[in-house]
């Protein structure tokens, strides 16, 4: 299954060794599933994760960036041919619902659901962190 995991994961994960966001990001790789990444979202990504706030302790920006570099090696690279802009709230939001799409990705993994709620009507589900978690340790 592929999904995409939205920036708001990436960050909660650098900013703390507890919680569901950095064991999904550690468990990776991880053959239940494939993470999906367009150019969009992997710029967003490094934009974010490398401002001085979200860089780990005791880390540099170049280590950040080597990770997500390993990050990028493990996903889908999805080319993005169709934009469904203007459609969710946050305009920002858009480019990871259009990677999410044109990789037929089952899940988005996101904090942020509310901002996501319609997109389920394009075939996503928008998830937790916690929530996936749950859905990779239930029986099929």
């Amino acid at each position: 299954m592929k999904i995409v995991i939205d920036t708001s994961v990436l960050v909660a994960a650098a900013r703390s060794r507890q919680g569901a966001s950095f064991a999904l990001i550690s468990s990776l790789p991880d053959p239940r599933f494939k993470i999906a990444l367009s150019v969009a979202l992997y710029t967003e990504w490094q934009a974010v994760l490398t401002r001085p706030e979200h860089v780990p302790s005791g880390l540099q920006v170049e280590d950040v960036k080597s990770y997500l570099r390993y990050l990028t090696s493990i996903a889908h690279l999805q080319d993005v041919y169709y934009l469904w802009r203007p459609f969710l709230r946050d305009p920002n939001d858009d480019m990871v619902l259009e990677c999410a799409v044109a990789s037929s990705s089952q899940y988005l993994v996101t904090h942020n659901i509310r901002d996501f709620h319609r997109i389920g009507e394009l075939g996503v589900t928008p998830v937790t962190p916690a929530s996936f978690l749950t859905l990779l340790r239930s029986p099929s």
